[in-house]
């Protein structure tokens, strides 16, 4: 047996963490019910705001979503027991400083300069275009001929 088993503080470490798993748990559960509902709402509420357009500036209503929403997320604070870690685990940096929004800017920046270069992408929008002028060709005709056969 550990002697030093009775010691007050021994065990502490421990339920701190089996709590801070607990609490995970929950939280995970609160954020994927939040992510759930947000998924809809964050389209009905990008669509309201596109068809709201005064002035010429689409509505407020989506930015709103992500106010409330940024809101949920520091409530959550979903990984807020990082805190009870050791210095040196809350310091790391395996994804490195660039988050999502970076990567997909510099995607954005690189497709918009190969589509004004003519590159790859101006290619594949022109292909796009041509392959949904077939189609709805091939709709308008196959509508033609049902409307003929009545």
């Amino acid at each position: 047996m550990n002697a030093n088993a009775g010691e007050p503080g021994d065990n502490s470490a421990h339920w701190v963490l089996l709590r801070n798993i607990g609490v995970l748990q929950l939280k995970l559960l609160v954020d994927g019910f939040r992510d759930l509902v947000l998924l809809p709402a964050s389209l009905i509420a990008g669509l309201v705001s596109l068809v709201k357009s005064e002035n010429g500036k689409p509505g407020p209503q989506f930015y709103q979503l992500l106010a409330l929403g940024k809101q949920s997320e520091r409530w959550i604070n979903l990984f807020g027991a990082l805190g009870n870690s050791a210095a040196d685990l809350e310091e790391d940096r395996a994804f490195g400083e660039m988050d999502i929004d970076e990567i997909v800017s510099r995607v954005e920046s690189f497709v918009v300069e190969e589509y004004q270069s003519g590159g790859l992408t101006a290619h594949a929008k022109e292909r796009i275009d041509k392959a949904l002028e077939t189609l709805q060709r091939k709709h308008k005709k196959s509508a033609g001929d049902e409307t003929r056969q009545l």
